[in-house]
């Protein structure tokens, strides 16, 4: 398993998302609240991306635990964006630990992460997989399954999906595939993000004109709320909506 969270809102410093708070990312790295069974923490890597001035987002990640990059610290606090998307990553079992293999995936205005664990890995959505174009297979960031969810997210995409739509879909069509799965994803262009509940916790924060998405809250502010298993989010800074996985 892994933690993750995006961030719309008023200009930031990636530290005040990343460092700041009593129960920040970093610490969700190696104390985390709700692992349901997917590991103790989350060392195998870590990645934040950003989206400057507006423009496309820029990636950073690493394969070390995010507690252990020198770089980050200094690079969050001169760091300022009003939209983000940053994980930590518990491998599982058998997968690759290197920089490519750590979330947010990304192409175009997109970063994506996933939370949870594809049952039946690889066998269980080969199927899936043979539907995508061999490019997007053979430029795959990482052979995993958070990888591979994110091909089949962006090719609905590349095909004119409305952004909540490719990931629902998804999410259905991976949970048919691979029952037992844990399918908590995340996706934003920068102005909206999408999250879905399937199989672990969320949480939403919607304070005045800012919104946080996230595996785990990172304070005890009031206006967090947990998001029911088996749902969709879609946030904007203008508001939430949230509806059933299974509807459509």
């Amino acid at each position: 398993m892994c933690r993750h969270l995006a961030y719309l809102g008023p200009p930031v410093s990636l530290r005040a998302l990343l460092f700041d708070p009593p129960h920040s990312l970093v610490r969700q790295s190696w104390a985390p609240a709700d692992m349901r069974g997917g590991g103790t923490v989350n060392a195998d890597g870590f990645g934040v991306g950003w989206y400057p001035d507006g423009g496309a987002p820029v990636r950073y990640r690493g394969a070390q635990p995010i507690w252990s990059d020198p770089a980050l610290p200094g690079l969050a606090a001169a760091t300022v964006t009003g939209a983000a998307l940053a994980a930590v990553r518990s491998a599982t079992v058998g997968m690759p630990v290197h920089a490519g293999a750590a979330a947010p995936f990304g192409a175009g205005p997109w970063l994506f992460s996933h939370n949870g664990v594809v049952r039946g890995w690889p066998e269980s959505v080969a199927g899936l997989a043979a539907d995508l174009p061999v490019t997007d297979l053979l430029t795959l960031d990482a052979p995993t399954d958070a990888a591979l969810l994110w091909a089949l997210v962006h090719d609905r995409l590349r095909a004119g999906a409305d952004p909540a739509d490719a990931v629902a879909d998804t999410v259905r069509a991976v949970t048919v595939a691979a029952p037992g799965s844990r399918l908590n994803l995340l996706l934003t262009d920068g102005r909206t993000a999408v999250a879905t509940a399937a199989g672990h916790a969320l949480s939403v924060r919607a304070d005045g004109d800012a919104v946080l998405l996230a595996s785990e809250p990172h304070d005890d502010h009031p206006a967090w709320r947990p998001v029911p298993d088996g749902h969709l989010v879609v946030a904007t800074t203008a508001g939430l909506r949230t509806t059933p996985l299974d509807r459509g």
